[in-house]
């Protein structure tokens, strides 16, 4: 597997696999991998020719109050799990590498879609993701892009810029990778110590309990919110952030319970915080994720 730091490096190893015809996998990451990400980097290396993971902390997408000094790092574990996953090629750049001096361009999403629950709470965070997203994009050019279904809204702002940039790549969806006890496979768990641990099990159950109020019939949209608003209350080392029912497309609320819906959970368990999401597709069948080992990520 080939480690590339320089930007010139990805572009000349990029050409060399356009000129072969191969097709490429992108599977954009900050690093600290969980079994999430080596599930969809299990899905790329089925379906393309060669598979580019980046490991990059976007600063870009952090706000002055959050957590990207400790955000957790480990380049050489990152490097281990994906050669096991097949990875081809990590891209690993600096942040000036990046975002040179005199950086002023930006990709800034607009609209219901960037007004509403992350984007609310944590101004600027998607003009960070677009821009972040749009560059490693135009960088690796890739024929499909991975990502994972638990940053639903992110997802719905990465489909967005691809269609009305048109940008010519197929935006691929993995599940939300579940531990045994529901839990979301997350880079920031590593923050979950004693009590905590157990604790975060609440954004799952109140998930759950959410999914049950919308499969009762007949149900509005404000029951089912109710419904995970009090499993969160009922935990004491949690504090809601937000619990939501909304169109996955552009994260408007819905005020009856119809397909397709996303019902979305942010909540801090002590000091992290937490965000996961239940996906109800048009067909009418539930994405609630897929449980592994926790082990399997190590």
């Amino acid at each position: 597997m080939r480690l590339i730091t320089t930007l010139e490096d990805l572009r000349q190893t990029r050409d060399g696999w356009s000129r072969q015809g191969r097709t490429i996998g992108l599977l954009p990451t900050m690093g600290y991998l969980h079994a999430g990400h080596l599930s969809h980097a299990r899905t790329a290396r089925a379906e393309n020719d060669i598979v580019v993971a980046s490991v990059f902390v976007n600063p870009t997408q952090f706000g002055p109050n959050e957590d990207l000094a400790r955000y957790p790092r480990d380049l050489p574990r990152d490097t281990a799990l994906l050669a096991d996953a097949g990875v081809d090629a990590i891209f690993a750049p600096t942040a000036d590498a990046m975002y040179p001096a005199g950086f002023a361009t930006w990709v800034e999403p607009a609209g219901p879609l960037t007004e509403r629950l992350e984007a609310a709470r944590r101004p600027g965070h998607f003009r960070g993701v677009a821009t972040v997203v749009a560059k490693l994009l135009l960088l690796v050019g890739p024929t499909r892009a991975y990502f994972g279904q638990k940053d639903a809204q992110q997802v719905a702002v990465v489909r967005r810029l691809i269609a009305d940039l048109n940008l010519p790549v197929e935006l691929r969806v993995g599940p939300t990778i579940r531990e045994p006890d529901g839990l979301a496979m997350s880079s920031r768990n590593v923050y979950l110590t004693g009590d905590a641990r157990p604790a975060a099990t609440a954004l799952y159950r109140a998930l759950t309990a959410g999914r049950a109020a919308f499969d009762a019939a007949p149900s509005s949209a404000d029951a089912v919110r109710e419904a995970m608003r009090s499993v969160i209350a009922a935990e004491p080392l949690a504090t809601l952030d937000y619990a939501d029912v909304c169109d996955p497309a552009t994260c408007a609320p819905l005020i009856t319970s119809e397909a397709p819906a996303l019902l979305a959970l942010a909540a801090r368990i002590g000091s992290t915080r937490l965000i996961d999401n239940f996906l109800l597709r048009a067909d009418g069948s539930w994405d609630i994720g897929q449980f592994t080992d926790a082990r399997h990520a190590e």
